[in-house]
C-alpha cells in the first residue's frame, strides 16, 4: 500500500471531505484515520500506534522535541495575546481611526494590504501572521471581507518569498539548486545566478502577484468571493458570524478613549524588527559566516518569531500599564484576562495546524509524493511538454500532501535529472515550474499550513478562505500552464512570459469591460 495508488486516499478523503461538509477538524481526523489504517496494512493495533504517532509528531519527533512546530505554535499563541492586548488598550480602535483619515478608500486599503504583503518578504509563516495584524484594522474599517484579506496575505507570501533570494525560502531553494547543479556539468550556472534566473520563469508567482493587484485596484470579484465581499459591503459582516473564526476575540474589554495609535504600531513593529534581528543572529550563530545568502541559509525562523512574539507581548503589556495612572478601567487583572482570551482564540489554528501536520507525516510514510513522481519518471512524455507537465505534477503532489516544500525536496531531484539527461537547456524552466506548480498546491490545499496561517492572520473561516481563493489560485495555474506550454513549443522563456503577460492582459480587460456594463446597467435602473 505504501508507494502505490492507494497512497493517495488520504489526502483525496481529507480534501473532499473539507470541501463538502466545511467541518476541517472532522476532515482532518477521517484522513489521519485512512492514513494510519494504510501505514498499518490494516491492522488494529498497529494503526492505534500509527495514530498516536502522528499525533505526537508536532511536539516529538525522532527521539526529540519538535522544536519547529512548538515554536510555531508557541508563536501564534503570542499573536492572540498580542490581538488582545492591543484590543484591551485601545489601540486597534484608535489605529483604526487614524488610518481612516489617510486612507480613505477602499481601494487605497487593499492596495496597502498588497504592498505591505510583498514588502513583508523574508519569510511565508512571517508574512502570513505579521501582515493580517497590520492590515486587518485597516481593511476592517473599510468593509474589505476577511476572506479577500486572506486571499491577499496568502497569494503575496508564497509567490514573493519564492522568487527571492533573501529569504528563508531564497536561502533554502538555492541550497537545493546547489546539490542539483554540482551533479552536471552540462550547465555553467551558479547557484544563486541559477535562482535569479529563474525568477521570470517562476509564470504562477507573477501571474499571482499580477492578479493580487489588480483585484486590488478594481472591485471584480468572482463565485464565492463575491458574495462575501457583497455582504461586508452592504451589512458591515466582515465574516460568516455562524462560523468559527480564528483569532477572534470572543470577551469584550472595557471600552475607554485612551488607546493610542502607539499602542498598536509599537507592538507590531517591536514583533517584526525583534523577529528579523533574531533571524540575523541565529542565522550568523549557525552558519559562523556574516554572509547575507549564508545567514537566511541557516536561520532558525520558528525560534525567531517566538522571540519577536514575546517582544511584542512585552511592549503590549507595559504600553497598557502605563494608561493605569489614567484609566480608570485599566487593571492587571485585564491583562491576565487578555492573555487567557488571546490563547483561547487561537487554539482552533493550532489544533487544526496539529492535525494538518499529522496527516502531513502520515502522507510522507505512504510516499505519496514519491509515487506521484515516479509516475511522471516513467512515462515518455515529449521533452517540450516536460516543464507544463512538472508544474501539474508538483501542484498535484502539494495540493495532496499540503506541504511546497516537501514538494520541491522530492521533485526538484528528479526533475534535475531528467532534463540533464534528456534536455540541459530546458533545464531551470523544468525547475521553475516546478516551483510554480508546487506554490500553486499549497495555495489550493485546505491542509496547508501556509493557508491555514493566512486564515489565522486574516481573522477568516478557514474553509471559507479556501473556496474563495481556489478559483483565483485555478486561473493563474491555467495562465501559467498556457506559458509552460508556449515555453516548450518555442524553446523560449521570454515568448513564454509574454504569453503570460498577453492572456493576462486580456483578462483584466474583459473583466473591466464586463464590470463597467454592470455597474451601468445598475445605475441605469
Amino acid at each position: 500500500m505504501i508507494g502505490t495508488w492507494l497512497s493517495i486516499l488520504p489526502p483525496v478523503i481529507a480534501i473532499v471531505m473539507v470541501l463538502t461538509t466545511k467541518r476541517v477538524l472532522l476532515s482532518l481526523s477521517a484522513g489521519i484515520l485512512s492514513a494510519a489504517l494504510l501505514v498499518a496494512s490494516f491492522a488494529p493495533g498497529e494503526t492505534v500506534v500509527q495514530l498516536g504517532k502522528a499525533l505526537a509528531v508536532s511536539f516529538w519527533d525522532d527521539g526529540a522535541l519538535n522544536t519547529y512546530n512548538i515554536y510555531i505554535m508557541v508563536f501564534i499563541l503570542f499573536l492572540g495575546v498580542i490581538t488582545a492586548l492591543v484590543s484591551l488598550s485601545g489601540g486597534s480602535r484608535a489605529f483604526a481611526e487614524w488610518a481612516v483619515t489617510r486612507i480613505k478608500t477602499k481601494r487605497s486599503a487593499k492596495l496597502l494590504t498588497a504592498a505591505v504583503g510583498i514588502l513583508i518578504f523574508v519569510d511565508d509563516y512571517f508574512n502570513a501572521l505579521a501582515v493580517g495584524q497590520i492590515a486587518r484594522p485597516i481593511t476592517d474599517r473599510h468593509n474589505i471581507s476577511r476572506a479577500k484579506l486572506a486571499y491577499f496575505i496568502d497569494s503575496t507570501s508564497a509567490p514573493v518569498c519564492v522568487i527571492s533570494p533573501v529569504s528563508s525560502w531564497g536561502a533554502f531553494l538555492i541550497g537545493q539548486l546547489a546539490i542539483i547543479l554540482a551533479t552536471t556539468s552540462a550547465v555553467n550556472y551558479s547557484p544563486l545566478s541559477a535562482f535569479l534566473l529563474m525568477a521570470p520563469m517562476n509564470f504562477y508567482a507573477l501571474a499571482t502577484l499580477a492578479m493580487v493587484f489588480f483585484f486590488a485596484w478594481t472591485d471584480v470579484d468572482f463565485f464565492a468571493m463575491k458574495d462575501h465581499e457583497k455582504r461586508a459591503s452592504e451589512t458591515g459582516q466582515l465574516f460568516d458570524p455562524e462560523k468559527e473564526i480564528p483569532g477572534q476575540l470572543k470577551d469584550e474589554f472595557p471600552e475607554h478613549k485612551h488607546g493610542h495609535v502607539r499602542d498598536l504600531v509599537v507592538p507590531i513593529v517591536t514583533l517584526v524588527g525583534v523577529t528579523l534581528a533574531a533571524m540575523i543572529v541565529t542565522g550568523y550563530r549557525i552558519g559562523g559566516e556574516l554572509n547575507l545568502w549564508t545567514i537566511f541559509e541557516n536561520t532558525d525562523v520558528p525560534l525567531s518569531l517566538v522571540f519577536g512574539g514575546a517582544a511584542g507581548t512585552l511592549a503590549a503589556v507595559i504600553l497598557y500599564a502605563m494608561q493605569f495612572r489614567v484609566n480608570d478601567t485599566a487593571s492587571a487583572g485585564l491583562i491576565g484576562r487578555a492573555f487567557v482570551s488571546g490563547v483561547k482564540a487561537m487554539l482552533p489554528a493550532v489544533l487544526i495546524l496539529i492535525l494538518a501536520w499529522s496527516l502531513t507525516h502520515l502522507i510522507d510514510l505512504l510516499e505519496t509524493g514519491l509515487f506521484l513522481s515516479e509516475a511522471v519518471s516513467k512515462s515518455n512524455i515529449p521533452v517540450g511538454f516536460l516543464p507544463v507537465v512538472l508544474f501539474v505534477l508538483a501542484g498535484l503532489m502539494a495540493f495532496s500532501t499540503g506541504t511546497s516544500w516537501g514538494s520541491f525536496g522530492i521533485l526538484l531531484p528528479i526533475a534535475g535529472t531528467i532534463m540533464v539527461n534528456a534536455a540541459p537547456e530546458h533545464l531551470l524552466p523544468a525547475l521553475a515550474a516546478v516551483l510554480a506548480g508546487a506554490v500553486f498546491g499549497d495555495h489550493c490545499s485546505p491542509i496547508s499550513d501556509t493557508t491555514i496561517l493566512s486564515s489565522t492572520g486574516a481573522g477568516s473561516n478557514h474553509i471559507d478562505h479556501v473556496a474563495t481563493q481556489l478559483p483565483y489560485a485555478l486561473i493563474a495555474a491555467g495562465i501559467s500552464a498556457g506559458g509552460y506550454i508556449i515555453l516548450g513549443l518555442t524553446g523560449s522563456v521570454w515568448i513564454g512570459l509574454a504569453g503570460v503577460a498577453v492572456i493576462l492582459a486580456a483578462l483584466f480587460t474583459f473583466w473591466n469591460m464586463r464590470l463597467a456594463r454592470k455597474t451601468a446597467a445598475a445605475a441605469a435602473e
